[in-house]
């Protein structure tokens, strides 16, 4: 008769990382959304094990915050994840838990583990997750409970024992509808926040509203060169099913919904159906959307659909100012499209956040083409990155062997140059915040002189100015030889 194996109860510490970049917590003060991501691996957790989240963005003193955590709840498994930029915190911590409790299990998942997993190839880390985690990490628990081994686990890498062949090709993703519903009775919902661009403002509506995250689908159908989800989801878009989205929005506890997916309306069916649901239910929220100006152009009935629902703003990624550029990256619309959905959008009572890319190799006259182009712009919310492939994109191939930086995940935020500006990179960064500065004007509520409340005209102030010097000083994130450097 074989052995009876025993299962123990464990206790799961689930962990979001503290950035180190300045332009990360400015832009916290903007923002500061649900770690929705560790909310999913958690409802993968069954009982009895226990589970909590620690979300070390909210920490003052964020290490002493996780050392305390650590020795208070002694978990059995600490789960971290990361963006690219988190990378080296992640194993940093990951040293923590080896030195304070060499007993318990150090998993690493998130888009890092997914998109560059060898960076984790490291003796703290037990294993690695890539993809959607909550089925490998329920696995996971299972064997740690039961005393087995990691390796055998699908989906489950084992530093040590990373196989070539397997990092050379993408993780599958599971079916939508064998997702779990995110547990948020794990963190304050009231803590986490979206400004919210409105068009026709109310006097006095309030700016920073408590928000919530959705996700309704994953993946896309789009093929632009700089983005790692084509590759990931093989060009396909997945959607949940629609009664469990609807659930989900309905038993929120907060009136605004930021969706996190990479584009909401791409499959216009699925958003009529799930608009019926919500509409059939009286579901009455605010949503801020991801979509795309082709998107916009080719269903205009169902964004009006959603407005009447409650679509308070559109993200739309403009991204470059000429059809050049465009074409280079293969966005797939033109300048002209992208000045008629916004027209469209501002038509419908919908706010637009126009999203921009700055390119290394800026010169003056670019940052002049961009500056004019955002002032003869209608009034929108506007954001501006610099163009950064994901690790995993021909785009990031490419630019490797130019990378000025000896740790360019630490600096992979979207907002740092990893390759040589043409511009002295002092130069670039003061540029860079002059950009912000005069584009924060065309903000439909500045434009139109709504009047704020009286608690977030300070708040307001105070992320403004942190912001912009983030953006200023951006070159003091460099080794100090290349402040006056360029390409």
């Amino acid at each position: 008769m074989p052995p009876v194996r025993t299962f123990n109860p464990l206790r799961v510490l689930l962990v979001k990382p503290k950035p180190r970049l300045r332009a990360i917590h400015a832009l916290h003060r903007f923002q500061l959304l649900e770690p929705l991501e560790l909310g999913y691996l958690a409802a993968s957790v069954p009982p009895p094990h226990q589970v909590r989240v620690l979300d070390l963005r909210c920490a003052r003193f964020a290490d002493a915050t996780f050392r305390r955590t650590l020795n208070d709840y002694r978990p059995d498994i600490v789960g971290l994840t990361g963006y690219t930029h988190e990378a080296s915190i992640v194993r940093r911590l990951a040293g923590v838990v080896r030195d304070l409790l060499p007993g318990s299990k150090t998993i690493v998942g998130g888009h890092h583990a997914t998109v560059a997993a060898a960076d984790y190839d490291v003796p703290q880390i037990d294993a690695v997750v890539r993809g959607e985690g909550c089925l490998p990490f329920r696995e996971i628990v299972g064997a740690v409970g039961r005393g087995e081994e990691l390796r055998e686990l699908d989906g489950v890498l084992v530093p040590g024992a990373f196989a070539s062949d397997v990092l050379a090709t993408w993780p599958s993703f599971p079916d939508p509808a064998a997702m779990p519903s995110p547990r948020r009775d794990l963190w304050d919902p009231q803590r986490y926040f979206s400004v919210w661009p409105t068009e026709n403002a109310a006097p006095f509506q309030r700016l920073f509203p408590a928000a919530s995250m959705v996700r309704t689908s994953f993946g896309c159908r789009m093929l632009c060169s700089f983005c790692i989800v084509p590759k990931l989801f093989n060009g396909k878009h997945h959607t949940r099913p629609v009664e469990a989205v609807a659930d989900e929005i309905e038993g929120l506890p907060t009136d605004h919904v930021y969706f996190c997916d990479d584009e909401n309306f791409i499959d216009p069916d699925f958003a009529h159906e799930l608009a019926e649901a919500l509409e059939r239910r009286q579901v009455r929220k605010r949503y801020f959307a991801w979509t795309r100006a082709t998107t916009v152009n080719r269903f205009p009935d169902l964004f009006r659909r959603w407005r009447k629902l409650g679509l308070d703003a559109a993200f739309l990624g403009f991204e470059f100012p000429s059809d050049e550029q465009l074409r280079v990256t293969r966005k797939g619309s033109t300048v002209e499209q992208n000045a008629q959905a916004h027209t469209a959008l501002r038509s419908m009572g919908i706010a637009v956040h126009a999203a921009f890319m700055l390119l290394p190799d800026f010169d003056e006259s670019d940052f002049d083409r961009l500056r004019t182009h955002i002032d003869d712009m209608p009034p929108a919310q506007f954001s501006i990155t610099v163009c950064t492939p994901s690790p995993g994109t021909d785009d990031y191939d490419s630019i490797k062997p130019r990378i000025w930086s000896q740790r360019p995940f630490d600096l992979h935020d979207c907002m740092h140059p990893l390759t040589p500006t043409r511009l002295p990179l002092r130069r670039f960064a003061h540029l860079y915040a002059d950009q912000i500065r005069r584009a924060g004007d065309k903000n439909p509520r500045r434009a139109d002189r709504r009047p704020l409340h009286p608690f977030d005209m300070p708040r307001l102030v105070r992320a403004q100015l942190s912001y912009e010097n983030a953006y200023e000083n951006l070159y003091r994130d460099y080794p100090r030889e290349l402040w006056d450097a360029s390409g």
